[in-house]
């Protein structure tokens, strides 16, 4: 009843949730009960209408009956619904698995592959390397080398490690077109290749390079042909190159003497002095080892040595064996 005392009026009724009578929750078990009792209830009543003689005690066993029924009836639907709901999350949840089953077993797949490709990469270039002329001693202790000291951890030796093996990994790529370059003279490619050498060392040096015999890398170098010409029977000639007569002086004249005393063969070539034939060409300083490679500076405009150059391709080795010859035969050796 809406009431006119001046009552406060109600608070407004909370909203219904959704499944339940007026948003209110009846436990499970005191649904049931009522359910239970109302269903007794029920039977007792409609047994009592059938047959108002039969005894009160059949009556009242018969409504307990049909009420245990009902209950049990509850319990074996609400069991079947739980059993459902429980076959139901295990079904998501035994796909979720073998979702996550497949997604790993890809990935490891995916890494297994990676790795046996990886090995078979290395298997094969240990198998190329073994089958070549590189020693295989040697590429094997670059690499482990190589991974103790990346083991370092970040710091200027591991740059530094990382810098000197992408150099050599270059020359290395640029060696398979029989050429490599790099600025400046490379002094420890000369004296590689002169302890390589086991056959002939032809070589060139212009007036440019005077000074170079009394520094220390040349005493290095001329100690490295000493003992190639000791111990492996290298032939060396070298060749002086000058400008004009004038520029054969007595240090040049030692020079000479001093080399030929350590089993170099030398001789002294002035250009201006040079049939028109021979004049013209290179007179760029260069060193052939074994008629196979070449070395050769290529110097700037200022008479500095700007670039280093390999090279071991046949047209250019022809030219420079044949040029070589040419200033050799010209050249003078009791100056």
């Amino acid at each position: 009843m809406d009431g006119s005392s001046g009552a406060p009026a109600p608070a407004p009724a909370p909203i219904p949730a959704p499944g339940t009578a007026e948003g209110l929750r009846i436990p499970p078990v005191l649904l049931k009960t009522l359910v239970t009792v109302v269903v007794a209830t029920i039977a007792y009543v409609t047994t009592n209408l059938i047959n108002q003689d039969q005894n009160k005690l059949w009556q009242l066993a018969v409504s307990i009956v049909i009420g245990g029924a009902t209950l049990i009836v509850q319990y074996m639907v609400d069991f079947e619904r739980r059993l459902a709901s429980v076959e139901t999350g295990q079904q998501a949840y035994a796909r979720e698995v073998a979702d996550r089953l497949t997604g790993h077993h890809r990935e490891m797949r995916t890494l297994v592959d990676r790795r046996f490709t990886d090995i078979s990469e290395a298997t094969e270039l240990f198998d190329t390397l073994d089958h070549s002329m590189l020693r295989l001693d040697g590429v094997t202790r670059l690499a482990r080398s190589a991974t103790r000291v990346s083991s370092l951890g970040p710091g200027l030796v591991s740059a530094f490690a990382r810098e000197e093996i992408d150099r050599l990994a270059s020359v290395m790529e640029n060696l398979t077109t029989m050429s490599a370059d790099c600025p400046g003279e490379n002094h420890d490619w000369l004296m590689a290749l002169t302890k390589c050498t086991t056959g002939t060392m032809d070589a060139t040096s212009s007036f440019v390079e005077r000074n170079y015999w009394d520094s220390e890398p040349a005493l290095r170098y001329l100690q490295a042909q000493a003992e190639a010409i000791a111990q492996r029977g290298v032939k060396v000639r070298r060749l002086f190159i000058v400008q004009k007569p004038e520029g054969v002086d007595p240090a040049l004249l030692r020079l000479c003497e001093d080399q030929r005393n350590m089993g170099i063969d030398t001789r002294v070539v002035a250009l201006s002095e040079l049939p028109p034939n021979v004049r013209r060409g290179t007179t760029n300083d260069f060193v052939i080892f074994d008629e196979t490679l070449c070395y050769e500076v290529e110097p700037d405009l200022l008479h500095e040595n700007a670039k280093t150059t390999l090279n071991a391709r046949e047209d250019h080795l022809r030219q420079r064996v044949k040029r070589f010859r040419e200033l050799w035969d010209v050249g003078l050796s009791d100056t």
